[in-house]
């Protein structure tokens, strides 16, 4: 039985459920919410390529280096998607990343609550030695979230991958580790309290 099997995470404030074609119209509603494939350094998926999006995710899927999810907020309603990737079985370690939320979920609890559910499991039940996230030298937005969310920054990998814009991209690379989890826990559960307020 493979390492990383498809799995539903729940949290008041966000469900996570196995990617499926099925999300493709509402999810396809959502990136239209603010547009957000428009930004030059991130690889969103344009409304017209949602399908082919979900389908390289599903194939990453069936070899056995991703775990895509869809993200629906509180009401049920999708709101985005994000993924366990880069998925080192032998070493029990997962990147989570492309991540992309509807801007009318930014800044509230659902991203608060996603990283503490794929956190949990990859720590708790997949006993993972290291979760890591990688993002865009200039998604300054992006690396503010990570470094909130407790990571530490371990370096940058220089002209690691082409953009969209045929540009080639810089990787800074930010990691939580076992030892670092309990804090980490502790900090997102406390944020999130405090949203229900």
């Amino acid at each position: 039985m493979p390492w990383l099997q498809p799995v539903t995470l729940e949290g008041p404030h966000a469900r996570l459920e196995p990617l499926s074609q099925d999300h493709r119209e509402a999810l396809v509603d959502a990136v239209k919410d603010g547009e957000i494939w428009k930004i030059w350094y991130t690889f969103v998926p344009a409304p017209e390529k949602m399908g082919a999006e979900i389908e390289r995710r599903l194939s990453l899927q069936a070899a056995g280096t991703m775990l895509p999810f869809t993200v629906r907020d509180a009401e049920g309603r999708i709101a985005g998607m994000t993924t366990y990737m880069n998925v080192d079985s032998a070493s029990c370690r997962v990147e989570i990343g492309s991540t992309w939320y509807a801007k009318r979920v930014q800044r509230t609890a659902v991203n608060t609550q996603c990283k503490l559910l794929l956190l949990t499991h990859a720590f708790e039940k997949l006993n993972c030695i290291a979760v890591e996230f990688r993002t865009h030298v200039f998604n300054h937005v992006s690396r503010r979230g990570i470094e909130r969310l407790g990571a530490k920054q371990e370096g940058t990998l220089r002209d690691r991958q082409m953009s969209p814009n045929v540009t080639v991209r810089d990787t800074v690379v930010y990691s939580i580790l076992p030892g670092e989890w309990p804090k980490v826990k502790a900090h997102l559960t406390y944020e999130l309290n405090e949203k229900r307020r």
